[in-house]
């Protein structure tokens, strides 16, 4: 059983790319799928696609790798179900000097740290990839 899926999900991505694996195939969520949409809007990964098979539907995510080297650098959790962080739109973090992203669960759904201060919405920092 899995406590925390967004970890997981985070997790799998990483290990992945460590060894160069062309796609991944996980459990489907709705929040996995809005995580990597934004991923693939961002270009940290290739064609993201939802599998409808027998019983349980998956998550077919396609990674993405430039001269040999994975695109996603750095991809950590920030909010953890024992330790949520919480940030207004003024206090969301800038990753790398916003050269990388962070995630961010808003009133209007998942986006990006730039696209939440741009629209001037804060909520909850569920991690930050470069």
């Amino acid at each position: 059983m899995i406590t925390d899926p967004i970890s997981d999900f985070l997790t799998r991505m990483r290990n992945a790319q460590l060894v160069h694996l062309p796609e991944i195939v996980l459990p489907y969520s709705k929040i996995k799928f809005a995580l990597a949409k934004i991923l693939e809007k961002e270009g940290y990964v290739g064609r993201v696609e939802s599998i409808e098979e027998a019983k349980m539907p998956r998550l077919k995510i396609h990674m993405a790798y430039e001269s040999g080297r994975p695109k996603i650098q750095m991809i950590s959790r920030v909010s953890r179900p024992s330790h949520r962080v919480y940030a207004k739109s003024h206090e969301l973090p800038r990753v790398l000097s916003d050269f990388g992203i962070a995630i961010i669960s808003t009133p209007n759904g998942l986006m990006t740290n730039k696209e939440a201060r741009a629209r001037h919405l804060g909520g909850e920092v569920i991690c930050e990839i470069s």
